[in-house]
């Protein structure tokens, strides 16, 4: 028969194995989060720019004396080289008056073109709103706007439309060209024009 002493240690031993299986094991440790990068930003879209809207100029090549290195003049292979790019139109008579226009033309009148007259280019049109002229006016501007940036331009009634203005400024180093701008029954400018006389102030262009 055991001894007391032996019997309190059997005991003993038991309570401590019996603590040991209430014990929980330690919890795995968590795994260490990946950092999660941070959307990309998104860039927010610019607005066009001229030369995105239909085949508009670089600014400062529309001068008062023609279109960067092709002068008022210039025939028509220059005034190609000039632009660089593909121009569409043809006179529907030798020598006759026409508009070349950046490709592809597309429907209706071109908002640019080159007007070239017996072979030579004599004006340049333009429609495009950000598009500046010498001096500094551009389609939208109001009234007073265009008359304070060109001191002494003559402004007259429209020939066609109702309440409409035509402003004409001289080339102020005493060329022969001339600045044109149309303005819409509210004063703003609707277009403007650079060119020599007489087609720049032909009113329907090449009609």
């Amino acid at each position: 028969m055991p001894t007391r002493p032996l019997l309190l240690s059997c005991l003993a031993v038991a309570l401590i194995a019996a603590a040991g299986c209430r014990e929980q094991a330690p919890p795995p440790a968590a795994e260490a989060a990946s950092p999660v990068p941070p959307p990309a930003a998104v860039a927010e879209p610019s607005a066009p720019s001229p030369s995105a809207q239909g085949g508009a100029p670089a600014p400062g090549t529309i001068t008062y004396a023609g279109f960067g290195p092709a002068a008022f003049g210039a025939d028509e292979e220059q005034v190609r080289m000039a632009w660089g790019k593909p121009l569409e139109g043809a006179p529907s008579a030798p020598g006759g008056c026409h508009v070349l226009a950046p490709a592809p033309r597309g429907d209706g009148p071109p908002r640019f073109g080159f007007l070239i007259e017996g072979g030579r280019l004599a004006r340049i049109d333009v429609a495009l709103p950000g598009v500046v002229a010498p001096g500094g006016g551009q389609v939208g501007m109001s009234t007073a706007q265009i008359l304070a940036r060109y001191p002494g331009a003559q402004s007259m009634p429209h020939k066609y439309v109702e309440g409409a203005r035509t402003l004409r400024a001289a080339d102020p180093d005493g060329g022969a060209s001339a600045l044109v701008f149309e303005t819409a029954a509210d004063g703003t400018v609707t277009a403007w024009r650079v060119g020599v006389p007489p087609q720049i102030d032909y009113v329907e262009g090449c009609g």
